[in-house]
């Protein structure tokens, strides 16, 4: 009795060695097709996400170009102050010039001075 107790029990222990030596070498043969599954069923919808932020990405670097360039473009128009100032001093100058030369010429206009006679020309006889 005792050896068909103890062969009983060896059955037993070579029983869970073999089955735990099946799960040990079979393992990672599931493991890998667990994995291959879940890419098949998540790569087209990772390709889409990344196509959508390369688009994304192209229309941000638009966008920044845009602004850069606004940016610049007022930083060039706040340091053309100088500039307009000038124009400004400019005109107040020309303005100023007209005004007397306006002055000027109504004052010859209303007391025009006798030119000198002309030498050459003998003197009327009126």
């Amino acid at each position: 009795m005792e050896d068909q107790e103890m062969q009983l029990k060896v059955k037993r222990v070579t029983d869970k060695f073999t089955e735990s030596m099946y799960v040990l070498a079979n393992e990672p043969s599931v493991a890998l097709y667990r994995l291959q599954e879940h890419v098949r069923r998540s790569l087209p919808e990772l390709v889409q996400h990344k196509t959508d932020m390369q688009s994304w990405e192209e229309q941000s670097q638009g966008a920044i170009y845009t602004v850069e360039y606004a940016c610049s473009a007022v930083k060039s128009m706040t340091n053309s102050s100088l500039y307009f100032k000038s124009i400004e001093g400019l005109l107040r100058q020309a303005i100023a010039i007209k005004d007397h030369l306006s002055a000027t010429q109504g004052r010859s206009d209303v007391n025009p001075s006798p030119s000198p006679p002309d030498p050459a020309q003998p003197p009327s006889t009126s």
